[in-house]
This record gives structure tokens, sequence and C-alpha cells, in this order.
């Protein structure tokens, strides 16, 4: 689409006033319309003749006659404004949508609806939408406000908020564990494991991280993520969760860490388009700063 040519565009103030004088029938009129004098209106009025070269009015008395080509240009720009108008006002009524959130189910299920409660006690009036999905999804295209990512933090044409650690854990339950307080490796290369099939950064971690050969361990795999920690908390087998995930787990003692690795830089970030962000938007990512 061709957009207009701005250097060579007539005084959208001169245009404003012409048409509101045309509408409304004078200057005194298009005056008190747009809170102006009638003088500064009609001085609008003669530098836009003056810009397009033609006259648009003719003063009989205290009245105005539109000449053919100002009748003509007054109802297009009448037209146009009204056009921009609704188009505006459409977009002002976008911004009582809920407040679009794309995440993972693992951190939707484990960290945030845990404290939900806490923020729409705090702000009943903002209505949110979770969208969880795997895919690290373009927010303007898709309409997010925001999106809560895993990773280092590195991701091109967002900005990103450091909002959790997410180092990685082996964990379960003190039943499984058996009162210890930690596996060694063989430990841990004899014990079964509950895990996810799509997710190859818990097998690697695995294997850098521990030395296990992870194709030999006996595993049981779940669907989902949070399948398979609802199967950790069940004492079916352990578990490589992020910390922030098992954070309330671990305090209430429903899970043991079994494992841990140190100088790990995995977190969880809040993301957000650049540019200014929708009220509700920002009331949201001040509540989840706040939480972390």
């Amino acid at each position: 689409m061709n957009g207009p040519d701005w250097l060579g565009f007539p005084s959208l103030a001169g245009l404003r006033a012409y048409e509101a004088a045309a509408r409304l029938g004078g200057f005194s009129a298009a005056g008190r319309a747009l809170s102006v004098t009638h003088a500064a209106v009609a001085q609008q009025v003669r530098a836009l003749e003056r810009e397009i070269g033609e006259s648009l009015v003719v003063r009989e008395g205290r009245a105005l006659r539109l000449t053919e080509k100002g009748e003509a240009l007054a109802a297009e720009l009448t037209r146009a404004f009204v056009a921009i108008q609704s188009a505006t006002e459409a977009a002002r009524a976008q911004s009582d949508r809920p407040v679009a959130i794309t995440l993972s189910p693992s951190f939707a299920a484990n960290w945030l609806m845990p404290r939900l409660g806490r923020f729409w006690r705090a702000h009943p009036d903002i209505q949110l939408s979770l969208q969880p999905d795997h895919r690290v999804v373009d927010l303007a295209r898709e309409g997010f406000d925001l999106g809560i990512r895993f990773g280092r933090g590195k991701w091109p044409g967002v900005e990103a908020r450091h909002l959790a650690p997410a180092h990685y854990v082996v964990v379960a339950t003190p039943a499984l564990l058996g009162g210890r307080t930690a596996l060694t490796t063989t430990e841990l290369a004899a014990m079964t494991w509950v895990l996810e099939p799509d997710w190859p950064e818990h097998r690697h971690w695995l294997s850098t991280q521990t030395g296990l050969d992870v194709a030999s361990l006996k595993m049981q795999e779940f669907a989902t993520d949070e399948l398979a920690l609802g199967a950790a908390r069940q004492g079916l087998g352990l578990h490589v969760s992020s910390y922030a995930l098992v954070e309330d787990d671990l305090r209430a003692g429903r899970l043991c860490i079994a494992f841990a690795a140190k100088g790990d830089d995995l977190g969880y970030f809040v993301v957000t388009s650049p540019g200014p962000q929708r009220p509700q938007a920002r009331t949201f990512l001040r509540w989840l700063m706040a939480e972390s």
C-alpha cells in the first residue's frame, strides 16, 4: 500500500479547520467546535487555499458559500476524518481486551497459577488470557501483550526482564529418597525417571551435568511435563525440573532435591515488544516482577 506524500501534504490544522467550517457553515461555528477563535479558523482556511492554489469558500455576508472544488474537498475530508475517528475509537476499545500472555504450560501450572489469586484480589477489574504453548511466538504478530520464556534472556526483537531463576534440579519425594539428602551418580543411574519425551533440554542437562548415559536410564515418559511432575509427586521416579517450578513443593516438603548443578544461568524472563504497553499490561507486568 502506498502511503501519503507527507512532504507535499497540506497542513492538517488547515484541513481540520476547513472541514469544520464547511460542515458547520461558518468560521464562528467551526471555532466553537475546535475551541479556537473564528479568526484563527479563517486564517487557517486562507492558508490552506494558498497551499493548494484554489479558492474553497466565498463569504456572503456572515455566511459561507463553498466553491465547487470546495464542496468536493469538504465531502472527502468529512469522510476521511470520520474514518480516522472510527479507527482510533476501535483501537481505543481494544485496550479493554484481556491481557494476553504466552508462556509454557509448566510455568503456567506450577509457578503462575498458585500466585494468580493474589493478583486478582489486588486487581479484580483486569482480565487475563493465558495461552500455554511450548513455542516461542512472535508477540506482535500473534497479538500478545507479553510472554514468559525459558532461557538466558537473549531473543531478538523483544525486551527481556529476568523473572525467576530456572536452574535445573533433580527432585523426588522424601519417601523415594529414603532419608538421603543427595544421590550419587551410581544411585541416579539405578533409579526410575519420569520425564516428558519432547524436552531435549532435560536430557542434555542430565548428560552434561551428571555424566549419566541418558539412553540407558530406566525411564517412564509422560505426554506433558505437568504429568511427569505429577508422577514425581506421587513417588513414581526422579524428575528433572526448573527450580522455580518446584519451589512450592520443596518448601512444603512434598519433594526434595536429589541433585543440583552449580553455575547454571538459565532463567524465566518476561518479554515484551518494544514500545508502550497498555495500562492493564503494565499493571500485570509490575505485579509479576514484584512476585519474582
